[in-house]
């Protein structure tokens, strides 16, 4: 299947801004957007919620149905935000959708503590963001991706992102 916009993982630990940034490309885009937060079964958000990090064996079965809902995109690609912490994960998601590209949002410890701590009403608690930190693998550079830091306004941040997938020539020119 041919897409005229690439199929995007906006990647990164809790609080770094993936839904925003995430909906914000995909607009600029003309993609549809999906939070890969929203496809964990149930027990993974209470487990979260109680402040249980998950296990790989958690985590496998939600990474097959993101990676099933980036294949199964139409034509207009699609954006998901999606922490993809680890290289292991990224590949299980390439499994389904060998195209996609990946933006890691990037952010100081302390501005994502910061934030993390700010937030109301998510499931993730604030305690969980160590175990996300310790746990992240930075894009190797056979990985199909960027980084883009999140130490500007929101605009610029996706302007960043946008440039950088031109660039890459995940998108048009």
């Amino acid at each position: 299947m041919t897409h005229t916009v690439p199929l995007i993982v906006v990647m990164g630990v809790s609080a770094v801004g993936k839904s925003t940034i995430g909906t914000r490309i995909a607009e600029r885009l003309g993609a549809p957007f999906q939070d890969a937060d929203d496809l964990h079964p149930a027990v993974n958000v209470e487990k979260m919620r109680a402040g249980v990090p998950l296990t790989d064996d958690d985590r496998w079965p939600w990474l097959d149905i993101v990676g099933i809902e980036l294949a199964s995109a139409d034509a207009s690609g699609l954006v998901v935000a999606c922490s993809a912490l680890r290289r292991g994960y990224r590949d299980r998601l390439r499994a389904q959708a060998p195209t996609t590209c990946f933006v890691h949002l990037h952010a100081d410890d302390l501005v994502l503590m910061a934030r993390a701590e700010g937030r109301i009403g998510h499931f993730m608690p604030p305690s969980l963001l160590a175990s996300q930190l310790a746990t992240l693998e930075a894009l190797a550079d056979d990985e199909r991706g960027l980084v883009v830091d999140v130490d500007a306004p929101i605009d610029d941040i996706v302007d960043r992102a946008v440039a950088g997938l031109r660039d890459l020539g995940v998108t048009p020119a």
